[in-house]
């Protein structure tokens, strides 16, 4: 068997099936398992216990399919045509969501199209062991994309290319056949801090890495508490994650739009008004949501998101009263609802109980003795 000349085919096959880069490595990742270790010691992890469930595993990919050789690590654009960054997180009464989620839900076709690419492989070789994953599995992803020549590890924690900046999905396929190898890609960031200073919350607390307990990102999708008072004003319009260490990035002006049409912005987000969205009852919500990764949150935590959003948006009677209609669903929504609700109304003119209380009368249109 040819190795070289396979590694070349797989790469030409992975292109064919969507893949934008497509880099090969060995499964070796000790020397990132004590700074694993560090982080999960640290906590950043918050209350992702599935990060610290598996150990070391996730630093070891042949404990997840034995016999694994190489790792194959791809990647795909996600960044569509007209992507509005700016206009959409400028607009305080709109919401901004993470420009990954805006389209359709990237593990299924991505994981589908790595399973085509292993099926291909096999034909060529008779037999094969392999598995593909796309965040499915404890395993580091980004190291291995580094590893396997894809890009560098920014100070964000993200990959970066020199090439494509950051707006690409990361997949894997676990082979057990003895492929040559790509070059690890160098890092390139230099000085640059540009995404450390961005952070709305000081996330980014040391190169490369980033305590998740504080990341708007997580507080958002992954954390289904109450958000802590110290980051609800930074969290702003964000109800959906956040790209703002993206949208500084200088690699980011040479970011390549996504051939995927599934990628791009669902007709439910071309005017997305906080207080539109908020409207939307469970039913709505999973009806507008099928096939998006914001599905998997819930309407409740849905709904806890926007509530932020809209005590840090400017003061609008439709906004006080979309929040009071809504209290007495749940403890959880009631604690921010009183939260945004005191926001909105310390934007008002006057700081008397009786003027703020006149002022909503007059602006709903009841008489003065309502």
């Amino acid at each position: 068997m040819d190795y070289h000349a396979l590694a070349d085919q797989i790469k030409h096959w992975a292109i064919e099936l969507g893949f934008e880069k497509v880099g090969i490595c060995d499964v070796d990742l000790s020397q990132h398992e004590a700074a694993l270790q560090q982080w999960l010691d640290a906590g950043y992890h918050g209350e992702m216990d599935w990060m610290a469930r598996h150990g070391m595993m996730r630093a070891r990919p042949a404990e997840l399919l034995p016999g694994t050789l190489r790792v194959i690590s791809a990647r795909m654009n996600y960044l569509p045509p007209q992507a509005q960054f700016a206009s959409n997180l400028n607009n305080p009464t709109h919401a901004y969501i993470s420009r990954y989620a805006l389209g359709r839900d990237y593990h299924k076709l991505l994981r589908n199209q790595l399973k085509k690419l292993g099926v291909k492989i096999e034909a060529a070789v008779g037999e094969l062991g392999y598995r593909p994953f796309v965040d499915s599995a404890p395993i580091l992803e980004r190291p291995l994309a580094q590893k396997a020549g894809l890009g560098w590890t920014g100070k964000h924690s993200l990959i970066l290319d020199q090439d494509s900046g950051s707006w690409f999905f990361l997949g894997e396929l676990l082979v057990d056949i003895p492929l040559p190898v790509d070059t690890p890609s160098e890092d390139q960031c230099g000085k640059c801090r540009a995404c450390v200073t961005s952070c709305p919350t000081g996330a980014i607390v040391a190169d490369g890495v980033v305590d998740a307990r504080r990341c708007i990102s997580y507080l958002t999708i992954e954390y289904d508490g109450v958000i802590p008072l110290e980051f609800r004003k930074a969290v702003g319009n964000r109800i959906y994650g956040c790209d703002d260490c993206q949208l500084v990035c200088p690699w980011n002006r040479f970011a390549d739009l996504t051939q995927q049409s599934d990628f791009h912005r669902r007709p439910a987000f071309n005017e997305p008004d906080l207080v539109a969205l908020f409207a939307w009852d469970e039913a709505t919500f999973l009806r507008n949501m099928e096939g998006s990764a914001i599905r998997r949150i819930g309407h409740q935590q849905w709904q806890r998101n926007l509530i932020i959003a809209m005590g840090n948006a400017p003061y609008s009677s439709r906004i006080i009263d979309a929040l009071t209609r809504h209290q007495g669903q749940s403890a959880l929504l009631d604690e921010h609802i009183e939260w945004a609700l005191a926001e909105q109304q310390a934007q008002l003119p006057f700081s008397n109980t009786k003027h703020q209380r006149l002022v909503r009368i007059i602006e709903k249109g009841l008489p003065r003795d309502a």
